[in-house]
Parts: C-alpha cells; sequence; structure tokens
C-alpha cells in the first residue's frame, strides 16, 4: 500500500481553504493548512509535505517569500501558486521563485486536480530517471 499524498495549502481565506481542504481530502489527499506563511513554513519543517498550494497575498510574510523559504528549505516539494490577483509579474516572478504551477482564484477543481496529478507524475518520473540514470552509470563503470 502506498502512503498518501500530504498537502500543504498556506490560504488566509478561510472559505477557499477549507473547499481546497475539502478537494483534495476527497481525492485522498493527506492535507494541513496554514493561514499564514509564517505558519505555514513551521508546519513544513515539522512535517515535510509532498507539495504546497500557497497564496500570494497573504497575512504578514507574501506567499513568493514564503515560496522562497519552501524552494530553498524543501527543493522537492512540489509548489503550486494560487492567486485572485493574476499578473505576469506575478507569474513571472512566481516561476523564477520556484513555482511549479501558477492557477488564477476562483481554482476550477478539475484542473487543480490535473496540475497536482500531473506535476507529482512529473516528480516520480525524474526520481525513477535519476535513479536509473544513476544505476546504469553505475553497472557501466563496474566492467
Amino acid at each position: 500500500m502506498s502512503r498518501k499524498t500530504k498537502v500543504i495549502i498556506i490560504e488566509d481565506d478561510e472559505n477557499i481553504l477549507n473547499s481546497l481542504k475539502e478537494i483534495l481530502r476527497s481525492e485522498g489527499y493527506e492535507v494541513d493548512t496554514a493561514t499564514n506563511g509564517e505558519e505555514g513554513i513551521k508546519k513544513c519543517k515539522a512535517n515535510p509535505f509532498d507539495l504546497a498550494l500557497l497564496d500570494i497575498r497573504l497575512p504578514g510574510m507574501n506567499g513568493t517569500k514564503v515560496l522562497e523559504v519552501l524552494h530553498k528549505e524543501f527543493p522537492d516539494m512540489i509548489k503550486i501558486m494560487i492567486t485572485g490577483y493574476p499578473s505576469l509579474e506575478n507569474a513571472v516572478a512566481s516561476l523564477k521563485r520556484g513555482a511549479d504551477a501558477y492557477l488564477m482564484k476562483p481554482v476550477n477543481p478539475l484542473t487543480l486536480l490535473k496540475v497536482i496529478k500531473e506535476k507529482m507524475c512529473d516528480r516520480s518520473n525524474s526520481r525513477f530517471r535519476g535513479k536509473h540514470d544513476e544505476e546504469s552509470s553505475r553497472f557501466l563503470f563496474k566492467h
């Protein structure tokens, strides 16, 4: 039996937070939440997650700053930015700072689930390729 994918949602709007949490839980994800960046970072350090959904506009530390911290501390974590204030500058800044995807609110549940599945698949494939390449190179150099 494989373990559940662990997701943290960092979002200050309680209605959006609860909706996202219910969507993901109904699909079998293990979900935790935080309503600000500091709380989200603290939870990630205490209990690493596979994926983070981050709002760009958060109280205190904004989402792009949280993204920078998570990207540095947890480079393998998938990070998806969500915003109700889309702009080209935000999208470019988020991707440069390590976001794996950028979604606009209101988030379509089917789109969200599709993006999460694609990013998790990409991560699994890159890990497999890395392990396979490492094993292949060890084999080639043994002879």
